[in-house]
């Protein structure tokens, strides 16, 4: 497979100045956006319905799934929304047998959440954000059922829809534009690197040229557009992390979120790093790519995510992933070389 030319990044302000600048420009936060839309605070509630898989993990693109991806530390809430064994769906899926108990995961994680996002962090509205998995990956008639009684829960204002880009349907593209009419429709693609070598490395199953159509075609229907990146994915470089970032500003996403690659147990990558075949991407070098990354950003797309990380036994490495104040704090520090604040 050929690989794509490397074109070298521009010469951005370096971060370690001492001195930070005495104007700082705001970086467009995601809840900032909705904020000035609805006049409140609005919250992403995340969900997870069991049923849900992917196409490279059933086996119709590839299995495995993605080398570094470990489903259930994406989906910490549906241990206790009574999950379904064994049953997975997927584009030609004949029937649901399960649509009734899906539904009722759904209520019950969005009743649970949003109560403590209300009484810990003030919010009034709701987004409802189908997180693990695919979840488009599904025929069309589930689909309807889950996103119509979200939309129907009481302060719910909008969806935001995880999926792939080679996991959603022509009828879905058509059916999420009829509800972006009335309501705030978001879908969120895994971009992750723009390099097809990096991407067969990973597993994804597509190539970039996937994504670049699929955002395409979500933004000829309308639709609003985020994007995922990930930064430290194997054989990297700084400037090929940064030609990924320029060309999900070039492809015309709404909105992003920027991702260190860390280690967890139970993932093939688990298992290389184990091997001394991976390296885990420093701080340091995170905070430089991240850094340029937002400078090179428009200024009309928000940001979701800076970084992410967990905070339990299951993450191998970098150690700097587990403290989630920590990474905030040095990248609030270094935006103030560079002029920024988020």
């Amino acid at each position: 497979m050929a690989k794509k030319k490397i074109i070298a990044p521009p010469v951005l302000p370096a971060i370690t100045s001492s001195k930070p600048m005495a104007h700082r420009t705001q970086i467009l936060t995601f809840g900032q956006y909705l904020r000035e839309k609805f006049g409140c605070k609005v919250s992403k509630v995340p969900v997870s319905i069991s049923g849900f898989t992917c196409p490279n993990i059933d086996g119709s693109v590839a299995k495995g799934g993605c080398t570094f991806c470990e489903n259930d530390s994406f989906s910490p809430s549906l241990d206790k929304a009574k999950p379904l064994k064994g049953f997975f769906l997927n584009l030609q899926s004949p029937t649901n047998p399960y649509l009734e108990q899906q539904l009722q995961q759904l209520q019950w994680q969005f009743e649970t959440l949003s109560k403590k996002l209300s009484c810990d962090h003030g919010a009034q509205k709701y987004m409802v954000y189908f997180q693990s998995f695919t979840n488009t990956y599904a025929p069309l008639e589930t689909l309807k059922a889950l996103y119509e009684k979200a939309l129907s829960f009481e302060n719910v204002v909008g969806l935001s829809i995880g999926t792939r880009s080679d996991s959603i349907s022509e009828e879905t593209f058509a059916y999420l534009a009829h509800l972006a009419q009335t309501t705030e429709i978001w879908i969120e693609f895994g971009i992750q690197s723009i390099f097809d070598e990096t991407l067969v490395k990973v597993n994804r199953g597509h190539d970039s040229a996937s994504v670049q159509a699929a955002i395409a075609k979500a933004k000829g229907y309308g639709l609003n557009v985020c994007g995922h990146l990930i930064f430290g994915l194997p054989n990297e470089t700084k400037a090929m992390m940064l030609q990924t970032a320029q060309a999900a500003y070039d492809w015309g996403v709404d909105s992003l979120k920027y991702h260190p690659l860390y280690v967890v147990k139970r993932t093939a990558l688990a298992n290389e790093y184990g091997r001394g075949e991976f390296t885990p991407i420093t701080q340091e070098c995170y905070l430089e790519v991240l850094c340029e990354a937002l400078a090179m950003k428009p200024s009309h797309i928000s940001v979701q995510r800076l970084t992410a990380g967990i905070d339990d036994n299951s993450l191998i490495a970098p150690e700097w992933c587990k403290h989630k104040n920590e990474q905030l704090h040095a990248i609030n520090t270094a935006l103030k070389g560079i002029g920024l604040k988020y």
